[in-house]
């Protein structure tokens, strides 16, 4: 039985609480903090299980390393407290069942490009950053195969997660690669973050693709013309599973030349899309959820961006279009990267 890397000595030591204290959408001080990580250590209701907008930036928070997130998400389901109202829960978990037969594995034995459950957005995996990588999940209709699961944290349903996640490695493990880019943040945070804390053995090597976009850069740093934008980024909340990887943000601003504009809401500080939050069962949900984005959006327009870089779909769904309305040009990252070697972007 699969159990979760955490050890409640480390919470009970911490003095700070970061995981809490620090997080955008409750107010709490380090003795309450404190108070309602006991209750989650004791497996006992407590605000944070009702309150948590299911950002994911505790996993980043916490000093210890010890996986705060996953801790609520995980009492979230033993208690019944889905964040989401009982129609979309089982509406979205049925979404995710892979259907129409199993997918055609070719052995690759090299590097592979995993598009996970984004098979329609393939046309942005295209030109020189991406030669050398064949990619998998390509088929939109066999894609659900390789999709990493990991969007059923919104939904405090880990136990899905952990149900579906082995068959979709040992899918990806088939094509033997010998290393595995993902396109998606969601993906990479699965491989290198979930699955590691709850005991699950990845049988391949992952990289972020900002990481293979920055050494594909480095490659071919004759061929780059600086962009001269200043731009914003909108960090997904998958990517608060592998911070180390953020770095590579500014890495590419750089290498590229765009400027990166400092405002209130970025890195660890960053707001989340709304995406899950729009739908969430608390009363306000949908008024707050407008209220953070606007504050995101405007946050951008005051730093002067002119182009906001998206790299999650369900970010670029849902305020790409009202990014736009404000005079920012929504684009995504692999295309900004390939418009600085002289590509047409998607």
């Amino acid at each position: 039985m699969l159990q979760l890397d955490f050890d409640e000595k480390k919470c009970l030591a911490c003095e700070t609480c970061d995981c809490l204290t620090r997080c955008q959408y409750m107010d709490l001080d380090a003795e309450a903090a404190g108070t309602e990580i006991q209750n989650l250590i004791n497996g006992t209701d407590t605000r944070v299980l009702h309150d948590c907008r299911t950002c994911y930036a505790c996993e980043e928070y916490c000093p210890m390393g010890n996986h705060p997130f996953y801790l609520i998400v995980s009492c979230q389901e033993e208690l019944g407290i889905a964040p989401l109202p009982d129609p979309i829960v089982k509406q979205g978990i049925q979404v995710g069942i892979a259907f129409r037969g199993d997918p055609e594995i070719h052995e690759v034995n090299g590097p592979v490009l995993n598009m996970g459950v984004f098979s329609p957005l393939i046309q942005l995996a295209q030109g020189k950053l991406f030669e050398g990588l064949t990619l998998i999940s390509t088929d939109s209709r066999k894609m659900h195969h390789y999709f990493c699961q990991l969007m059923y944290l919104h939904f405090a349903r880990t136990s899905v997660i952990k149900d579906r996640l082995p068959k979709v490695m040992d899918t990806i493990a088939a094509h033997k690669p010998t290393e595995v880019v993902h396109f998606h943040d969601e993906c990479y945070g699965t491989y290198t973050s979930f699955a590691p804390a709850w005991g699950m053995e990845v049988p391949f090597s992952s990289i972020h693709l900002f990481e293979h976009l920055y050494n594909r850069l480095t490659d071919l740093k004759d061929e780059i013309r600086p962009l001269n934008y200043k731009v914003a980024y909108q960090r997904p909340c998958s990517s608060r599973l592998s911070p180390d990887k953020h770095r590579f943000v500014d890495k590419i601003f750089d290498l590229i030349g765009v400027k990166h504009v400092q405002r209130q809401y970025q890195d660890e500080d960053a707001l989340c899309c709304g995406s899950t939050i729009l739908a969430q069962k608390k009363p306000d949900s949908r008024r707050f959820c407008l209220n953070q984005q606007k504050k995101n959006i405007e946050d951008m327009k005051e730093a002067g961006a002119e182009l906001c870089i998206f790299n999650c779909p369900a970010c670029m769904q849902t305020i790409g279009k009202q990014v736009a309305e404000h005079g920012i040009m929504p684009i995504w990252m692999s295309d900004l990267c390939r418009m600085a070697i002289g590509e047409q972007p998607a």
